[in-house]
């Protein structure tokens, strides 16, 4: 039987009548050509159903078109998001990405970087379970390398990371617009850099405002347990609050039963805020939340354009706050 020739850049370029170098950078988007051209050459790649060789392309342009991402991650709540993000800019170049699960382990962090380094990856993304600083990847042999929702503690390395404190502070403004003048916080462990940070951005963000912090933020553990157990507490101390700015959407959940328990209507009576804007969370609490959304498929894709910039030739060391996002429900403005 016989079967049809597959098409070759040749085929496309003689097509489009353009050179075979102006047609390989037109599909690959390099060099600066015009906008007609490209449109040619990609208009005769369709027609002739042409798909670039893996292999070539990878010999021809000295790289394998791959991306390693390694993380602590182990249930995906934060990676999984960022690797969609990731992959939708990468993807658009064609790009691939080897996830790696590093456990906490270092010697299994090594492992996996033995391994990506061995498969000659492009670049790689480092990214965790929690947001902070860790150390820097050991030699990486020159592999450019992008932290994502966690920062290098080196200046040098370039870091994405969300703007934790900035999301604290639209939701005291937001409370602030609906009236709520005696606030409190419910948030994690203290020596968590997620909960003190966040605390701290409400703590200063009313300092410059007419309202007050009824109590100093109360700190436990990140569970809806705590929450409920939170919101009791501070009822009985402080029964004349009127809102909770809550470090996660679970703490939020559990101080929303809590309040619920002891009469007090969401958000008639205490406005309430969660943190993460998770939506398994943040949708089935009553009522649902109002919670401070970090984009970490926004965070990803900025994480995957910075790591092309850098594989490139064009790296932007320092640390890169993404911008978090407000989404206001019926815990903080009745339906």
């Amino acid at each position: 039987m016989h079967r049809p020739r597959t098409a070759t850049i040749r085929d496309v370029a003689a097509l489009a009548g353009v050179s075979v170098g102006t047609a390989s950078k037109a599909l690959n988007g390099r060099g600066s050509l015009r906008a007609d051209t490209v449109a040619r050459v990609r208009q005769a790649a369709e027609q002739l159903d042409f798909r670039p060789n893996p292999a070539a392309r990878s010999l021809h342009a000295g790289r394998t078109y791959t991306v390693g991402m390694i993380t602590t991650d182990t249930i995906g709540r934060f990676s999984i998001p960022l690797l969609i993000g990731a992959e939708d800019t990468l993807g658009a170049g064609e790009m691939s990405v080897l996830l790696c699960d590093a456990r906490d382990d270092p010697i299994r962090e090594q492992h996996h970087l033995r391994t990506l380094l061995g498969r000659r990856v492009d670049g790689i993304i480092v990214t965790g379970r929690r947001a902070g600083t860790r150390p820097p990847l050991a030699d990486t042999g020159g592999v450019p390398v992008v932290y994502a929702f966690l920062a290098s503690s080196s200046p040098t390395d370039c870091s994405v990371v969300p703007d934790e404190p900035g999301g604290a502070r639209l939701a005291a403004d937001h409370l602030l617009t609906v009236g709520r003048r005696r606030i409190a916080v419910i948030t994690g462990p203290e020596h968590h850099h997620s909960a003190r940070v966040r605390a701290d951005a409400v703590a200063e963000r009313l300092s410059t405002s007419d309202a007050t912090l009824v109590v100093p933020p109360l700190h436990g553990e990140w569970s809806e347990a705590w929450g409920r157990q939170a919101a009791g507490l501070l009822l009985a101390r402080s029964p004349e609050v009127d809102a909770l700015i809550c470090g996660s959407d679970q703490i939020a959940r559990g101080a929303a039963d809590a309040l619920r328990e002891a009469g007090r209507r969401v958000p008639q009576d205490v406005a309430l805020t969660g943190f993460d804007n998770w939506d398994v969370i943040a949708l089935a609490s009553r009522p649902p939340l109002t919670s401070i959304d970090m984009d970490l498929e926004g965070l990803g894709r900025t994480a995957a354009e910075l790591l092309l910039k850098a594989i490139e030739g064009n790296p932007c060391p320092g640390v890169h706050p993404h911008p978090a996002k407000l989404v206001i429900r019926d815990s903080t403005v009745p339906a």
